[in-house]
């Protein structure tokens, strides 16, 4: 029954998305800060944001909402890519990486080999490196 009328009432409404959730989760870090500190500033702007993101959720427009997050996504996702090809780097045991001299493209090869001579795609230059 209330989720029926949950449906109901949520129908046409925006929703959540990815910059919803980061504006609770900066607001879960603020709430948090404001207990241990007692200043109200931190009261006001976990406040603002927990506001921002229930008329961002209860939204019936969403051409705008869907623009407000696909600029914050243009925004993250570089960060996000390169964050999460740093991780995956410093976790590969087994191979090394290098940029090519000639066009700047990344190459990996395996590691412990020794001297082995790299022959980039996409350039075709050839280079010697140590794995």
């Amino acid at each position: 029954m209330i989720r029926s009328w949950m449906m109901r009432f949520m129908a046409g409404r925006y929703g959540g998305d990815q910059l919803n959730i980061l504006l609770i989760a900066f607001y879960v870090i603020l709430y948090v800060v404001y207990l241990f500190t007692r200043m109200v500033i931190f009261e006001l702007l976990a406040l603002i944001l927990i506001i921002m993101s229930l008329y961002r959720s209860l939204s019936r427009d969403l051409d705008r909402r869907r623009g407000e997050n696909a600029r914050f996504l243009q925004v993250v996702r570089p960060i996000a890519r390169r964050w999460n090809t740093f991780r995956s780097r410093t976790h590969d045991r087994e191979h090394r990486y290098f940029k090519c001299p000639n066009c700047g493209q990344q190459m990996r090869v395996p590691r412990g080999k020794g001297r082995i001579t790299v022959h980039c795609r996409s350039c075709g230059a050839v280079f010697e490196e140590k794995s």
